[in-house]
């Protein structure tokens, strides 16, 4: 399984409660685009339009540029979603202080997938919280290594 694109801010900005895959919508050459690795999802999150999910913000520039003159490198890209799966999102994101936010682009037997996090926002020091620790294991690993 190939990553192409993370969302690293994410599981720093937001507690991520549960996970979600989705399949996007795409043309060929985005397709070509995001396995080059010119694609970026910071930023970016879900919004349910109409009933259908789309992933807003995220930027795919273009494969070559010359042969795509017409072309927005943030359109809005329609996700994959079973009514079910889509029914489950919209009902979480209408809930107070839930959010859903893409966490990472990849490949999956040669489809591009998106994984989609039910997320939570982190309060100020919720993030203090999860530097200390990330401090404290470095600093622990860096003294075993020593």
């Amino acid at each position: 399984m190939a990553e192409y694109a993370n969302n690293s801010k994410a599981g720093f900005d937001y507690e991520i409660l549960e996970t979600l895959e989705a399949g996007l919508v795409l043309k060929g050459f985005e397709v070509k685009s995001i396995k080059s690795g010119k694609a970026s999802i910071k930023g970016a999150y879900v919004k349910i339009l109409n009933g259908v999910p789309q992933l807003i913000g995220a930027t795919i520039s273009p494969y070559q540029p010359g042969n795509t003159p017409e072309y927005d490198p943030q359109a809005t890209r329609t996700l994959l979603l079973s009514k079910k799966q889509i029914d489950t999102l919209l009902g979480l994101s209408q809930s107070p202080g839930l959010t859903l936010v893409p966490l990472k682009l990849y490949d999956k037997r040669g489809r591009v997938k998106l994984l989609i996090g039910i997320a939570k926002g982190k309060k100020k020091y919720d993030k203090r919280e999860s530097l200390k620790k990330k401090y404290i294991a470095r600093s622990k690993q860096r003294g075993i290594e020593d």
